[in-house]
């Protein structure tokens, strides 16, 4: 394992009222130590916070922020963050730096902007954008295999758990005494999907018996561990944490007897279905 960079970072904040003293994160600025040339800065590409706390917020200044503390630090420039505050009569605040290792700037960056800057509403869009591309490429293997067209869709699981469970599982069929059920998870950076299905599989199980008569299997596909995993940056202090959380939320739902396959399995589930299908 090579050695890890020896870092700091610091968050650029909006102080629009210095009195009240409520601030909105709105950047990271990271930096290996003893070369200021060899820096990350990235601001939020989401102003809905700044502007719910201010909303005459010159936006456009801000965005303009970035490009020059990143052309600032390019250049080697020690003093412009120190600049800012007065620049800005404190609307504009610095933290002190604090120490921090990486393997990557980039990859170092990114778990510093998912935890200081970006917003809820930004952490949403990832996590959907992940289960999306999941649940298409679901759907493109099973109409690839001619058996789209006979599968249910939206399986409610309140008919098989109790009213107001808001859970719908994408797809499923039943060849046989089984029903066999699919669903779209994404493993990349939220691993609240996860946790909701692991929770629900034994209400769910035990509503199918009793509705169906059948037994079920859950199957929950999710992205290949390699496609969110940086091969650059395998050991990196947050390419780490990925493959742990993304073991974790594996761990979690085959405890409750919850099938985990990869995308790359696709082709194999949807041939059997057609198989049991008889397309």
């Amino acid at each position: 394992m090579r050695d890890r960079l020896q870092c700091e970072f610091l968050l650029v904040r909006y102080v629009p009222d210095t009195v009240k003293n409520e601030f909105v994160n709105i950047g990271v600025v990271l930096r290996e130590a003893g070369r200021p040339e060899a820096a990350e800065v990235r601001f939020t590409r989401d102003w809905s916070r700044v502007r719910c706390l201010d909303p005459d917020a010159d936006v456009e200044m801000l965005e303009a922020l970035e490009n020059e503390i990143r052309a600032s630090m390019a250049d080697g420039a020690n003093d412009l963050l120190g600049r800012i505050s007065d620049s800005f009569s404190n609307m504009l605040q610095v933290t002190p730096p604090k120490a921090c290792l990486a393997e990557s700037l980039p990859a170092e960056m990114e778990t510093l902007s998912r935890m200081y800057v970006e917003t809820r509403r930004q952490r949403e869009a990832r996590r959907l954008s992940g289960r999306q591309a999941i649940a298409t490429s679901m759907r493109r293997q099973f109409e690839a295999a001619g058996v789209w067209g006979l599968m249910r869709k939206r399986i409610a699981a309140a008919q098989y758990t109790q009213a107001g469970d808001p859970l719908r599982i994408d797809c499923g069929y039943r060849p046989n005494g089984v029903i066999r059920m699919f669903h779209a998870v994404s493993l990349d950076g939220d691993l609240e999907a996860a946790k909701v299905l692991a929770f629900s599989a034994p209400q769910l199980a035990e509503g199918v018996r009793r509705v169906e008569q059948a037994s079920l299997e859950l199957t929950a596909v999710v992205e290949p561990l390699r496609s969110m995993v940086s091969p650059e940056a395998l050991e990196s202090g947050a390419e780490q944490d990925r493959m742990e959380q993304y073991r974790f939320g594996v761990r979690t739902m085959e405890q409750s007897a919850i099938r985990v396959m990869t995308v790359n399995d696709l082709p194999r589930l949807a041939e059997r279905a057609r198989e049991e299908l008889r397309v």
